[in-house]
């Protein structure tokens, strides 16, 4: 019951009126008894944050909690892809060519998710992962690789549930739900990181208009409850680390790009 309760403060709910309403109350000083029973309920390393329970004001400064210097490692190796976030994988795999991602009784086919075809077509036979952000999570994101920014821009304009509750009801998400696009030149290719809104809010937070992406390096959070989607443009050499239904962490490996060394040992020992 609890939890139920709580998911409704951190992911608002299908009504514009009552999701104003949970926004005012959780960024005011009023929900600030609010913090240590969410804390004490999905169990939050609170020796990570980056200042004492006490130091926060509201829920919502609490859930937007950045973490101490150095509590993420990140695996610097070029040819590691990195999570973006901590989150659970819900789904990961190949794109096809006539890819639908189904998700709770729900298909979005790529170019739903992206916009339109030629934003799109980069990414078919390449691979995909879905990173759901409960309440319990680090509600930051990340840069999957070091790369150039080629661009970002917004989709979506209605807001609907990214819980597992909104995946099932709500009226087609990700093809609807307010979202910013942010996609990188790597080394090894283009790299879409789609940042899905909560509810009727836009919950979705930039730090600043750089080009630069660093691998590891934050540039960004959400507000209220989160779903983030990354495209990998086909590359015959990457491999996934991690499958779906795994809990992953900033900066972990979730997959590599195999160097044509590693190759030769796949054929050597073939």
């Amino acid at each position: 019951m609890r939890k139920t309760v709580f998911k409704y403060f951190t992911e608002l709910t299908g009504h514009p009126v009552s999701s104003s309403i949970l926004k005012t109350i959780t960024s005011s000083t009023v929900s600030r008894k609010l913090i240590k029973p969410f804390s004490r309920t999905y169990r939050i390393n609170e020796e990570e944050a980056e200042f004492p329970i006490s130091h926060y004001e509201s829920l919502q400064a609490y859930f937007t909690r950045n973490l101490k210097e150095g509590s993420r490692a990140i695996n610097i190796d070029p040819t590691q892809l990195s999570s973006p976030v901590d989150g659970h994988i819900n789904a990961a795999g190949k794109i096809k060519d006539d890819q639908t991602f189904f998700i709770k009784d729900h298909s979005y086919s790529i170019k739903q998710i992206m916009g339109d075809e030629k934003r799109a077509n980069p990414y078919k036979d390449g691979f995909f992962y879905i990173f759901y952000l409960s309440p319990s999570h680090y509600h930051h994101f990340h840069y999957p690789v070091d790369g150039q920014l080629m661009n970002r821009y917004a989709l979506g304009s209605t807001s609907y549930p990214v819980n597992n509750l909104g995946l099932n009801y709500g009226d087609r998400p990700f093809e609807t739900n307010y979202r910013i696009i942010s996609e990188i030149n790597s080394k090894h290719g283009k790299i879409a990181m789609i940042k899905v809104g909560a509810l009727n809010v836009n919950s979705i937070h930039i730090n600043d208009s750089s080009t630069v992406c660093t691998k590891g390096d934050e540039f960004g959070h959400f507000s209220f409850g989160s779903t983030v989607i990354l495209l990998i443009e086909k590359n015959d050499s990457f491999k996934p680390t991690v499958h779906s239904d795994s809990e992953v962490v900033v900066g972990q490996s979730v997959g590599e790009w195999l160097t044509p060394h590693d190759f030769g040992e796949i054929q050597t020992t073939s």
